[in-house]
């Protein structure tokens, strides 16, 4: 399918849904599986091209990966921390979580392997994090672009384990906080502990939180001072069955469907105690006039009868759905501003430029700084959405479509990237 027509709602949507796995849970729960020193089963599994980047990469570096896709669960034998293989080569295709969470693992461990990525992958931000492990005393073959992805790496595994004291990194996170999940990961690996100095305005996030979280319930404790990371030598991870929680983020777009045209969406299994930052999403929705009430089986929210207020918003901390709110933007009753989102230029594609392009494409007026937008009330016109193969920005425009005539969204594909099946779950929605 080269090109989606977006089919346009005559009336509230009323849908009930679920969603995939997270993706951002699912690459943790495989890395933390990995370094753990036993088998662990995963369950909710997200299958997508990323994911599954990281499985094959996972067993190109001989671990034993068994896979059960109709059931969503993977086992994983972990091997302590130490790799099965000496060398080898993977590929994470367009993963920033298997980018950088394997280009750490590696480079602090013992051999030497060759990391090959998709040609949108190499032009994505490495520098910080290959900084960090030069530091550390890991050797960094250039096989393209300086500071960019593919290398051959030599890991530091054997100077890693003479160290008589607590390791020490200054990491600068302004581009990703990526860099610094990667190494709060593989902290265990450090035997006398990890501090992590930050030394970027940014110190702090949703996806940190995340990993923080997730390195808890696998058995590891990171603290934060405000400045720095720190974590105490550990005996390594343990876990045998781990639960991944549905995607929030892929839920966003139904609940933005329900808010935009006044109607409601309920998706199983999203709560409250969710630890993913774009459960932030949903409380703007909120502030926007919709209302939200948690049932045994999920969130429901419903949007406003009145229509969408216009807000200014601050998402540098839930920006996987600064495209979201963008796409939705034109149907609120006054101007929708989104800032402190600079860092989006430097993901999947240039997504602050992808959002200016697009509306404007549709003819709706917006002014954009380096790190902000500025969009106005206004009815879309027919165009075709450029993804830039972006599977974001994908999924939020098509639900500016559901609001107007003659939207097509251009290289739907990409969407594999996170939610495979998106199109075909939009589509049984829309059918009743």
């Amino acid at each position: 399918m080269d090109i989606y027509q977006v089919k346009k709602v005559t009336a509230p949507v009323n849908w009930e849904t679920d969603v995939p796995g997270s993706k951002s849970i699912t690459n943790r729960a495989l890395l933390l599986a990995a370094l753990c020193r036993e088998r662990v089963r995963l369950q909710g599994v997200l299958f997508s091209d990323d994911s599954r980047h990281f499985l094959s990469s996972l067993q190109s570096l001989g671990y034993d990966v068994q896979i059960d896709e109709p059931a969503c669960v993977v086992e994983v034998e972990g091997h302590g921390g130490s790799l099965p293989v000496p060398f080898g080569e993977i590929h994470v295709g367009s993963a920033g979580t298997a980018a950088r969470f394997l280009t750490a693992m590696l480079g602090v461990a013992e051999g030497t392997f060759v990391i090959q990525a998709s040609e949108q992958m190499k032009k994505r931000p490495m520098k910080p994090l290959f900084e960090a492990l030069l530091s550390l005393g890991a050797t960094v073959e250039w096989l393209g672009e300086i500071w960019h992805l593919p290398v051959r790496i030599t890991g530091a595994g054997a100077h890693i384990k003479s160290l008589s004291e607590q390791a020490v990194l200054d990491l600068d996170i302004s581009e990703s906080t990526q860099f610094l999940s990667a190494f709060l990961l593989i902290a265990p690996l450090f035997p006398h502990g990890l501090r992590i100095h930050i030394t970027s305005k940014k110190t702090d996030g949703s996806y940190i939180r995340i990993t923080r979280r997730m390195m808890e319930e696998f058995g590891v404790e990171a603290v934060f001072d405000g400045c720095d990371y720190i974590v105490q030598a550990a005996d390594g991870y343990q876990c045998s069955v781990y639960q991944i929680e549905p995607d929030v983020s892929g839920a966003c777009y139904f609940y933005a469907a329900a808010a935009m045209t006044g109607g409601t969406a309920k998706v199983h299994h999203v709560h409250w105690n969710s630890m993913q930052g774009d459960m932030k999403f949903m409380k703007l929705l909120e502030q926007m006039g919709c209302s939200l009430t948690e049932e045994s089986d999920g969130i429901r929210l419903t949007g406003p009868s009145e229509g969408l207020h216009g807000i200014e918003s601050d998402m540098n901390d839930f920006s996987d759905q600064a495209l979201t709110l963008a796409a939705i933007a034109p149907y609120a009753s006054s101007e929708v501003k989104i800032t402190h989102i600079g860092h989006i230029r430097g993901q999947e594609c240039d997504r602050l430029h992808a959002i200016v392009t697009n509306l404007k494409h549709a003819g709706i007026a917006c002014e954009e700084g380096e790190d902000w937008v500025c969009i106005h009330p206004g009815k879309p016109q027919p165009c075709q959405i450029e993804t830039f193969d972006d599977h974001r920005v994908a999924m939020a425009f098509t639900v500016m479509g559901l609001g107007c005539d003659g939207i097509e969204i251009l290289n739907p594909g990409c969407c594999r990237k996170t939610f495979e099946n998106y199109y075909e779950v939009l589509d049984s929605l829309l059918k009743h």
